[in-house]
This record gives structure tokens, sequence and C-alpha cells, in this order.
């Protein structure tokens, strides 16, 4: 009898680290690895699975022919992109490159990845295009398969702006269908994770795909309670921007059962901090910096 009450403590720390093992610190590369790659291209997707993410996060638009694009914007931001002609987007201008209004050939010809960027300097520099959804999915499958490396979870951001259904994207409805379709085509339903700042799309797709992880991603200071309760439902992640988390959030949303995964966090000492908070992961433009964390 008392060899069994010695073994069952025993048994038991067995099973809690068991599950602290699955439950890994889950790094996220915003856009890819936007920090040292051009963002929202196949070859940043690649860099970033070379570094170790756990997770690519990507951004996703939708093309006048009903393909979804990454794309941080629904247009050519002016900061990263060139005409086919190789002339500048202006600032004034930028919102005139409607993806929406462009099928994916025609979008497929602007470069995406020669202009230096001036938030990120040190990007490396090569002429890149924004690709589709498919493509990458199909490009990140290959090169973790070639490469044998670990099968990372996709984060995608559905990216809608102020008033601009059926200007700049379609509605929540079609732009989640319009994912998902790729998404069960690619049998990856269990490999990701929607997220947004729009409650919208990410309503719809909890009533009508309610077994996908969610992430709602938050960038002003509510309370955590008030914004669930907008919602309406429990998401798997609450991502709110850094400077907004802090050791109480972090309690609230774990005694709630939801992960908590800020933005973006881009120093060794930040992510040691926040690591230190006991958040779930972090979404970073440098991902190479998971390296040098002790």
């Amino acid at each position: 009898m008392i060899k069994k009450l010695i073994l069952f403590p025993i048994f038991f720390l067995f099973i809690i680290d068991a599950f602290a093992q699955k439950q890994k610190f889950d790094v996220q590369g915003k856009a890819g690895a936007r920090g040292i790659m051009p963002e929202n291209t196949i070859q940043g997707m690649l860099k970033a699975l070379d570094l170790g993410v756990t997770t690519i996060e990507m951004d996703a638009v939708i093309s006048k022919d009903k393909q979804v694009i990454l794309s941080q914007e629904p247009y050519f931001n002016s900061e990263i992109s060139l005409q086919p002609n190789g002339k500048a987007i202006t600032l004034k201008d930028q919102k005139n490159f409607n993806i929406y209004k462009m099928n994916y050939e025609e979008i497929k010809k602007f470069d995406v990845g020669s202009k230096i960027h001036n938030r990120f300097p040190g990007q490396m520099k090569f002429k890149a295009y924004k690709p589709s959804l498919t493509e990458t999915i199909d490009a990140v499958e290959a090169y973790v398969k070639e490469n044998k490396l670990s099968k990372p979870m996709y984060s995608i951001e559905t990216k809608t702006i102020n008033n601009g259904d059926n200007e700049f994207h379609p509605e929540p409805a079609e732009f989640i269908e319009l994912i998902m379709a790729v998404v069960t085509e690619k049998k990856l339903t269990k490999r990701v994770i929607i997220e947004s700042f729009d409650m919208r799309t990410l309503q719809y797709l909890h009533e009508k795909y309610p077994k996908i992880q969610t992430s709602l991603l938050i960038d002003e200071k509510e309370s955590f309670e008030d914004y669930i309760k907008k919602l309406g439902f429990k998401p798997t992640i609450y991502s709110p921007y850094s400077v907004l988390v802090g050791k109480g959030l972090v309690d609230r949303c774990h005694a709630m059962g939801v992960k908590i995964i800020p933005w973006t966090v881009n120093t060794i000492k930040d992510i040691n901090y926040f690591k230190s908070l006991g958040v779930d992961g972090i979404i970073t433009d440098f991902p190479n910096l998971m390296n040098q964390i002790k």
C-alpha cells in the first residue's frame, strides 16, 4: 500500500510534465518574419520555419477573381510596393491600387520585396509578389516535408477596413467562406487559427465553423470582459497590443480558459518580460531573437 502511495505522486507529476510539454510556448512569425524578410511572401514564411516558429502568421485579403491573397492591406501599401513598371506608389495614391479590384495574375506583377522598408531597414531585399493562400500553403507543406520540420500552425488574419465592405473586400460571410474553402481543401482545419480585429468575421466563423480556433486581436484599452461580451463567445486566443498586457490581464484570460498572445514583441528584453508574465506565446517581427533567449 505504501509503495502505491509513493508511486501515485510520481505518476501525477509525470502527467503534469507531459501536459506542460504539450503546451509549448507559441512563437508566431508576423507575416512570416517581417523584420528580416519582405512581409507576407513565401520566402518570408519559409525563413520563419527555418527559425523555428510554431505558427506562421499571415494576413489575408481577397482579389477580384475571389482568390485569397496574402497582404497586410487590401491595397498596395506605398511603404513596400512598386508598380509593374517599377515606379513607386505614393501614399496619396495607394488606395487606388485596390487588390479587390484586381485579378490574381495582375496582382502578381507588383513587386513587394525590392523597396527599402523604412521601419525594417535590415530586411533582405529581392523581387517578390503577394502570393495566394493556396500557393503559400503548398510551398510551406512541401518545405516542411522536404526538410523534416515540425508541421506549423497557420494563423490567418482577415484584413478588413472600416466601411470597406464590397469596396475593398467582401462582407464577413463571404470573406470567411473563401478562406475556409482553401483551409478545407488543404485539410488544415486542425492546424488553423482565424484571427481578426473585425469581430464580425470571428462571429460568423464561430457560428458556421465552431471547431475552428479563433483569435481576437485588440489594439485599444478596454476591459477583457467587455471585449468578450461584445464578441459573444469565448475565443481560443486573446491577442492584445503588447503595451496593454500586464499580469492581471494574463490571469483573467487564463481564469476564463483563454490563451493570451500579445503582439508585436520585438526585443529580447520584452520577450523575457512577457514570458515571465505567463503569456502563452508572442507574435514577433523577429523570430530569430528566440535563438538568443535563455
